[in-house]
């Protein structure tokens, strides 16, 4: 192994998903193979179920191992319950993270216990009050949105939301290397006027940062890509994620629907199979792979519990390079430094606008 690649070890949670580890299992395998030896892949769970899996595997990759943990966190368990489970899949793996052992966990089960045994276990960035879940929302352009917080919080201050604006920021430069990404919140209207107590106070708070604050977004704008990062609060933001869950879903029935309707409707089907489906693949998950836990002082993802072995794999990437980038530090730095940790700063980017140009400060436009 080069010194100047270091070994990157992830941990994964292989138990909790919905249809037990094998696709867990065989994400990390193809995740190990793809990143090669500058990965190393600890599968954490009950050790006989993962290595049945193994076994029927002709090459497992030498930087794949695995760790014991006497339990699993039951799905429907509440987050409290699940963080008194000590041996259990998730507070073994994240105990690893905390103790340096590993650089990122990544798990398909109980998003609430993971949520709150990270909080518990690794504690928050400094600077950071509350944590939030990032999603990507697929867009019509071939760069998605990144939208937070998708459910982590149901209750938001506007401090909240301008943190959660500057780490969905980090994490959009990091993840789609994007200079000043353009920073939305979610509103009823782009008029200032528009919105409740939470958003004007917010609005306030985020024009006197230095990330590119574009203003108030619509729902609308984040499925046609007018930003790259759309700020909200975890009530709204997880109802924004299930509707959009179900687009792919309605429009596989509808589709279905019409062909069988007539036999040129089956013979126009046929001429757009193609297209169908690269716009399929606009609406898989597995593309993203998970939702990043922003703000836990420790690189967490939280994956859909039906993950299969592709969006594992992808999430152990992703995990890698947030890791790379040193996602933790700069989220600290950027909320330390460049944002709020002085109230005499001058904003560089004085003006921001919808079309995402930023004005240098002085200018007259």
């Amino acid at each position: 192994m080069s010194t100047n690649n270091p070994q990157h070890t992830v941990v994964l949670d292989a138990m909790g998903a919905d249809g037990g580890p094998e696709e867990i299992v065989r994400g990390g395998i193809a995740a190990a193979r793809q990143v090669g030896d500058t990965l190393h892949v600890m599968v954490v769970g009950n050790r006989d179920r993962i290595e049945a899996v193994l076994a029927g595997v002709p090459a497992v990759p030498g930087n794949l191992s695995v760790q014991h943990a006497e339990s699993e966190i039951p799905m429907r368990m509440s987050a409290t319950d699940g963080v008194r489970m000590r041996d259990s899949s998730v507070s073994t793996g994240l105990r690893l993270v905390k103790d340096r052992q590993a650089v990122a966990f990544i798990s398909p089960g109980n998003t609430g216990a993971v949520m709150a045994t990270a909080l518990l276990t690794l504690g928050r960035i400094e600077g950071v009050s509350r944590p939030a879940i990032t999603a990507l929302f697929p867009t019509s352009t071939e760069r998605p949105t990144v939208v937070l917080d998708v459910g982590a919080n149901a209750d938001s201050k506007p401090h909240h939301l301008s943190q959660y604006a500057v780490m969905g920021s980090v994490y959009s430069q990091i993840i789609f290397g994007l200079e000043a990404p353009r920073v939305g919140l979610l509103s009823i209207g782009e008029e200032r006027s528009k919105g409740n107590e939470l958003i004007f106070s917010a609005r306030e708070l985020l024009k006197g940062s230095m990330i590119n604050f574009v203003g108030n977004i619509e729902g609308r704008d984040i499925l046609s890509g007018a930003v790259d990062v759309a700020v909200t609060d975890g009530f709204t933001g997880n109802i924004l994620l299930k509707f959009a869950e179900s687009i792919q879903p309605l429009l596989v029935k509808a589709t279905n629907r019409q062909i069988q309707t007539n036999i040129f409707s089956r013979f126009g089907f046929m001429l757009m199979l193609p297209f169908m489906r690269r716009m399929k693949g606009t609406f898989d998950y597995s593309e993203y792979g998970g939702a990043p836990l922003l703000g836990v002082n420790g690189i967490v993802v939280v994956c859909h519990g039906s993950s299969n072995a592709k969006a594992i794999c992808r999430a152990i990437v992703v995990a890698v390079e947030m890791a790379s980038k040193r996602i933790t530090e700069r989220i600290h730095s950027e909320l330390a430094t460049n944002h709020f940790g002085k109230n005499d700063s001058v904003k560089e980017k004085s003006q921001n606008y919808r079309n995402g140009l930023v004005r240098p400060t002085g200018s007259n436009d």
